[in-house]
């Protein structure tokens, strides 16, 4: 492209300058970092997704497929919604699908069929303004009131092999709470604590 062309163009409002092969590179180049930067969460298209749960304050267990046939599967979405909600209160919110496949990956690779025991789940505003000002570990704007985040263990996996394998998953954050004995897993930036 001349000068005269470039020009032309940068000159009219609302007008980008055309792509040029440096730009078409460079648009590859962050395009295929990202790809590669980005948590590796692959699932075989057709084998459905199975989690299960043991929660710990209400003694509800569940086990259910929550993925087959190439898609969420609704109702298992609600009981898991049900299962994980705030005992404190009852109060229901979704939650991301993004936990649970983490959850499913976690299984797998740890090599478990255990249910996970869980220490907790959604939370209300209210539920988390307390448990705040209780504790500085509770963040103020935490992914647990949005259906973000979990908090669990697994009955037959050390804990330590837990967070390590959460870690390897670059999926989320993951705290560490040896003394409580759980790990929290959520869906927000990568990062680590603990």
């Amino acid at each position: 492209m001349d000068f005269e062309t470039e020009d032309k163009f940068a000159r009219k409002p609302g007008f980008a300058r055309p792509l040029d092969r440096r730009d078409v590179l460079r648009f590859g180049a962050v395009a295929t970092a990202s790809l590669l930067l980005a948590p590796r969460m692959v699932f075989a298209a057709d084998k459905p997704r199975m989690i299960s749960f043991d929660n710990l304050h209400t003694g509800e267990t569940l086990k259910t497929t929550y993925w087959a046939d190439g898609g969420y599967v609704r109702g298992a979405l609600k009981e898991i919604d049900w299962v994980l909600r705030d005992f404190r209160t009852g109060d229901i919110k979704p939650i991301d699908p993004g936990l649970l496949d983490i959850l499913s990956v976690l299984r797998e690779r740890l090599e478990t069929t255990a249910p996970y025991g869980i220490i907790s789940g959604y939370r209300s505003p209210a539920t988390n303004a307390m448990l705040h000002e209780k504790s500085d570990g509770v963040a103020l704007k935490s992914y647990h009131t949005r259906g973000m985040a979990i908090d669990v263990r697994l009955g037959d996996r050390a804990l330590k092999d837990l967070r390590r394998t959460a870690l390897s998953l670059k999926a989320g954050g993951v705290g560490y709470y040896p003394r409580s004995n759980f790990v929290h897993l959520d869906t927000g930036p990568v990062r680590r604590w603990g």
